[in-house]
Parts: structure tokens; sequence; C-alpha cells
């Protein structure tokens, strides 16, 4: 899962800054590395590198970034490599130069890498999967030939379109694109099955000109000034040119509107609205059909307060509390400057980051019965530490809860989760889970209660990809191999040695 930004602002209006600003509401979606590139006529500048971004961009920095237009970036690693030279956007200088942000992952993409080669004649320099939807692109755009107005260069935007298409034809997966042509525009399209988000803003400047601005999530539009227009629906492309003109086209022969429901269980911000959703309602439904769970099958259960795990808990918490007639209380102060556990590399770092991010208030547990509430549980490390630490600060029971049902499928489509063997509801019952984890009593979600809490909005989703939980896959491609293989690549005795490969080519490749 990644975090994606471009915009189209007018000359008087640099859009680094904006980019910049843009970048940070969305870093939650990749604290692994971050890049900018921007256009001023058809010259590009560029910056990107490991960390977060108010680390990878000074003031030098964001004062080399001239232009109008351009492109941001925040990675969050799906295949567990953090090589600096696999940081975003990418940049292919033919045809007349593409650079290009990804936010999803291609479930084909070995097999497209060799097509590229042996049939496309283009070389893809990493393993990124990024770069190769980028040449997919840039061939397919390359094919439609050149198109000359009085002996100059000039790109159809029907052609656009049309590489767009054979992108979807040839591309598998989850992807939201933002692409930035070279003196030309901006380009943002979104996968066929919409399972990778992509939101459309616009604002007027101080000359009447519009501005335009594609992102991951509507915070972003909000925060930096623009009203959101509308999502980007599935398989769509929009194109918009560097003076401000808007052109949009459905690219995909069928699409169909399935978003990842993980963005609203986990990713997301809780202040933003996807595909027409709020991601915060979503979390308070999440709360409510938990609540009445938690009546209907333990009507005596005995619980003095509810207690979110921050931050993506918490309103659920708030809402199951409510039903429940509860006090709800906040139990752990959560330290701002530790990364988010779940997207960090490595277990050894995950496992010795907990403690270090979350500490409890004793007040709240003391003698009390503790309904400890989570967005999740995929391994169970963090869950069986939390409960410890509600037990080391003298809670009288610990009760568990998650928002979503038990994770025992792994994401093809943008989000790193570790192998399945390595989730803690792999091949254990919930009393098992419960066990492991240290809690009297745990309590999931039942997918059919997630799916209507998601359910509606302005965009009428009714369907999402599930399938972190019941292992069926939207885009009807993934087989024992793939799953299989996947395996190999995700645990965690792969990611490190893949840790270590980055290291040693990244300790070459210094100046």
């Amino acid at each position: 899962m990644c975090g994606i930004i471009g915009i189209v602002s007018g000359a008087e209006n640099p859009v680094a800054p904006l980019i910049y600003d843009g970048l940070t509401v969305l870093q939650h979606r990749g604290q692994d590395a971050a890049g900018i590139v921007t256009c001023q006529g058809e010259q590009l500048y560029h910056r990107k590198s490991n960390g977060l971004v108010r680390d990878v961009f000074q003031q030098h920095h964001m004062e080399s970034l001239g232009g109008h237009m351009g492109v941001g970036h925040v990675r969050y690693p799906t295949a567990g490599t953090s090589s600096c030279a696999e940081a975003q956007p990418f940049y292919t200088n033919s045809p007349y130069g593409i650079t290009l942000a990804h936010n999803g992952n291609l479930t084909n993409a070995n097999e497209l890498s060799k097509q590229l080669y042996n049939e496309d004649l283009r070389h893809v320099n990493t393993s990124s999967d990024s770069e190769v939807l980028m040449n997919i692109f840039a061939h397919e755009l390359l094919k439609r030939g050149k198109m000359y107005i009085e002996n100059e260069l000039r790109l159809n935007v029907d052609d656009v379109f049309h590489a767009i298409s054979r992108v979807h034809n040839r591309c598998r997966g989850g992807y939201s694109i933002i692409s930035m042509i070279t003196g030309y525009g901006l380009v943002g399209f979104r996968d066929p099955w919409g399972i990778r988000p992509l939101i459309l803003g616009q604002r007027k400047n101080s000359n009447g000109m519009d501005e335009w601005i594609l992102a991951s999530e509507s915070v972003a539009i909000i925060s930096l000034g623009f009203e959101i227009v509308r999502d980007i629906a599935p398989g769509e492309a929009v194109f918009i040119t560097a003076g401000g003109e808007f052109y949009e086209k459905q690219c995909a022969e069928d699409p169909t509107y399935t978003p990842c429901i993980f963005e609203y269980v986990y990713f997301a911000r809780p202040d933003s609205v996807i595909d027409g959703i709020s991601v915060h309602r979503a979390r308070l439904n999440m709360g409510r059909k938990l609540a009445q769970r938690i009546l209907q099958e333990n009507p005596k259960h005995g619980i003095d307060v509810v207690i979110p795990i921050p931050d993506s808990g918490r309103s659920a918490a708030l809402e199951l509390a409510r039903e429940l007639g509860v006090d709800f209380r906040e139990g752990f102060v959560k330290n701002r400057y530790v990364g988010r556990t779940f997207i960090m590399p490595g277990q050894e770092i995950r496992k010795d980051s907990v403690r270090k991010k979350l500490n409890p208030i004793p007040d709240e547990f003391f003698g009390k019965n503790v309904l400890l509430v989570d967005d999740s549980i995929v391994r169970g490390n963090t869950s069986r530490k939390i409960v410890q630490m509600a037990r080391d600060v003298g809670a009288k029971k610990v009760f568990f809860a998650s928002a979503a049902p038990p994770v025992i499928h792994p994401n093809v489509y943008g989000i790193d989760m570790p192998a399945k063997s390595e989730y803690i509801a792999h091949d254990k019952s919930i009393e098992d889970i419960a066990i492991a984890i240290g809690a009297d009593w745990l309590m999931y979600q039942k997918l059919e209660d997630l799916i209507d809490a998601c359910q509606g909005g302005d965009c009428g989703v009714e369907e999402f990809d599930t399938s972190c939980f019941n292992g069926v896959y939207v885009t009807k491609d993934i087989d024992y191999a793939y799953l299989k293989a996947l395996e190999e690549k995700r645990n965690d005795n792969a990611k490190s040695n893949s840790k270590k490969n980055d290291e040693v080519l990244e300790i070459h490749n210094e100046p």
C-alpha cells in the first residue's frame, strides 16, 4: 500500500510545496521512501530517497523542484524490498518522457517483465512491478505513433486513453496510477476492479484557471484547499493538460466496483471518504456490529471499560462502548515518533517496537474487566504484548475484539501481509487464538457484518475485495502456484535476506 498524489497548478503556484504537504497527509500509507518529480516546460526536477517525507526533503531540495505540474509518492514495499533504487516516482524517457507513481500490486508482473524484454524490447532495471507497469504504458503509447501539427510533435489524448486500455488488457491486479507526460499533462487511472483508490479534486486559482489534484485519499485533497470532484471509477482514466484542460474516458471493457475492504478496516485515515464511503462511519458501524454480537452471544459480558488500541481501533471502540452502555476510555498513550509496526520490515524490528510504541495508563486498567478493541489481528504478536501490558498494570480480566474477521489468506493486491503460515488464525480456532494472545475471551467480526458496515455511500458500492478473509480473489487469476511462490517470498527469512541484499546494493552504489 502506497500513497500517490499529482497536481496541475497555475503558473504562479509552484507545485512542489503542495505535493510535499499532500505527502505528509498521506504518510500513513507508506513510511519506507518518498519522492517528488516536477515539470517546468520540458524540464524535469526530482528528489527521492528512503525515509519519511520530512527527512527526504530539505529546504534546498524544495527550492530546486520548479514547475507547476508534478507527481509525488510515499512507498510501502509490498514485496519486502526497501532498496533506494525502487523509490518512486519512476521515469522513462521514451516516449515523451513519462513519470509514474503506483499504488497497488500486479499479480502477473513476472510474466509481463519477460514480455517487455523479449517482445517489447524494453529493459526493466528493478524488481518493482511499478516499473513494469510504467514500461507497459510507455510501450503502448509509443506503438500508437507520433502526431505532428505544423512540424511540431503533439500528443493525441485518444492515444493516451488507448494506451491505458491496453494496460488494462495486459496487467492484472490492483493499481491506481498517476503519471506525468513531460510538457503535456497528468494522467490518472485505476484498475478495472477499483481495488486501489484514486480521487479527483479541483479548485480555481486567483486567475480563474482550473487547478487539479489526484490523490489516494480525500483527506489530501481537502487539506490542500481543493474540493472533491469524485472518485475515479474502476477502469476509468483522466487526462489533465498542463494548461488545466480536462478529459475523461472509461478504458476498461467490463469494469466492476470491488474496492479493497482493508482500506476501511485499517489503512485509510478516518477523516477520508473513499468511493463515497466515510471511513470513520464505516468503523463506527464495525463497532456497532461487534456490540450487537456481544449482547447476543454474551449478554452477561461483565465489561467495565472499553479501551481502543490506537489509532485505527478508536472509532469502532467508541461506538461499541456506546452500544454496550459502558465507559469508553483512552488507556494507551502512543509514541508518535515510532513507525507503524505493521509496515516495518523484519519481524525482529516489529517485536522490539511494540513497547516503544504504546504505553498503558494504569488508572484505566487497575481492577477492571477491560475490553480491548483493535482493527484486526494478523500475526498476533502485537495483540499478545498489549494484552500482557494490560495485565501488568492491574487489569482483572482482559477481553479482546477485532473489528475485522480472522485474516487467513494472503493479500495479493498491495498489502504486504506476512506468509500465510505466520497468521495467528492459520489452522487455529477462536479459542486457541484467545489463549495464544492471553485474552480471557476473543471476538472477531463476522465477514457479512463487516461488508454491511462498509456498504453504500455516494458510489453505491455493494461488493468489496475481501480476499484476506475468504480467499476469493476478484481478478480471478490467482492459483496455488502463485500463492505458494508468494508464501516463500513473504516469510520473515526471505524478507531478512532481501533487506541484507538491499543494504549491500546501496553500499556498492555509494558515490
